[in-house]
């Protein structure tokens, strides 16, 4: 059977717009074995695809902290050993970076990704085979599907996409029975949500018997989860999480809240009704899209501030009035 692998390693959100390429691919080609080469760190997340054979994972993050190490080094030549082992049909780079382009030529096959005009990074190119236009200007998950069909020679599909992915069936003890997940955390401060509105959405929600659950990554993330904590009753501050644990989460939700994060892009991805809150980035580039019609909603863009009153009318579009309770 004819194998690829697909070359998109971070980060999470990119990861989850990547995950609608594994459904067209095997649409229109029935029988490919897809691999995946990611980021240990979002490994979680192409393992909850059926349509995945294996995923392989690489630690580039890690390794960035101690590159001279010798474990390092064992590592990375452990990973060259493992994609020279195995002839690939195509290897994908949908991630456009030197750094996806310099471990994807690591792999044996015909090595597929964007043009020079096309490419986040113009010098991966060098790496690649086979070079395809995609225009800019389109959501990422537009992107990806566009390049995987002119790399494999098929119709691009234009029906919403397909991500192909279920909660994880990870039990997580001590959530609520109705609660909206909180997605407050993300890598850049120009992105956050004021804690003083999370409060306040915390509030209307536990005024209608709603829990608002909250989880957190780092030291800083868990500080505010708990400043939150403190102000609204019925607000639960989750432990750290794997990804599967929290695609459990997300699962069991009535709703997610969310900054534009990884986590956000996930609950579309799963198909829970979500709300997405930009204040940095452009909805039209790496909003959220949804595999079905009105399950989510973007607010907001760059310089934009979307009340608390906002979220709450936009809730109520994506989830019936009586299951939210509002």
């Amino acid at each position: 059977m004819p194998r690829l692998l697909i070359v998109k390693t971070s980060s999470l959100g990119d990861v989850v717009h990547n995950l609608p390429v594994v459904a067209d691919i095997h649409a229109a080609m029935p029988g490919v074995v897809i691999d995946w080469l990611v980021e240990e760190g979002f490994a979680d997340v192409p393992a909850l695809h059926p349509g995945v054979a294996e995923v392989i994972p690489l630690a580039a993050r890690r390794w960035k902290k101690s590159p001279l190490s010798r474990a390092t080094w064992r590592e990375i030549t452990g990973l060259r050993q493992k994609l020279r082992a195995r002839r690939y049909d195509w290897v994908l780079d949908t991630q456009g970076l030197l750094k996806s382009a310099l471990v994807a030529a690591w792999a044996v096959g015909e090595r597929h990704g964007y043009d020079w005009h096309s490419a986040r990074e113009p010098l991966a190119t060098l790496f690649y085979h086979q070079r395809h236009a995609v225009a800019r200007g389109q959501h990422a998950v537009t992107r990806n599907r566009q390049l995987a069909a002119r790399a494999l020679g098929y119709a691009m599909p234009h029906d919403l996409p397909d991500y192909g992915i279920r909660p994880a069936a990870t039990p997580v003890p001590g959530l609520p029975s109705r609660y909206v997940v909180g997605l407050h955390a993300t890598s850049r401060v120009s992105k956050l949500w004021p804690t003083e509105h999370w409060i306040a959405l915390g509030k209307a929600l536990s005024g209608q018997g709603l829990s608002l659950v909250l989880p957190w990554g780092n030291a800083a993330e868990r500080s505010r989860a708990q400043a939150i904590a403190t102000k609204v009753p019925q607000t639960v501050v989750l432990p750290r999480l794997r990804l599967a644990q929290l695609s459990a989460v997300l699962g069991g939700a009535v709703a997610a809240v969310g900054v534009d994060t990884g986590l956000v892009h996930l609950a579309a991805a799963l198909d829970i009704p979500t709300v997405a809150i930009h204040t940095d980035t452009q909805p039209a580039l790496t909003g959220v899209l949804a595999p079905r019609p009105g399950r989510c909603l973007d607010l907001g863009g760059v310089g934009q501030l979307p009340s608390c009153d906002a979220v709450l009318k936009a809730l109520l579009q994506v989830v019936s009035p009586l299951h939210l309770g509002l």
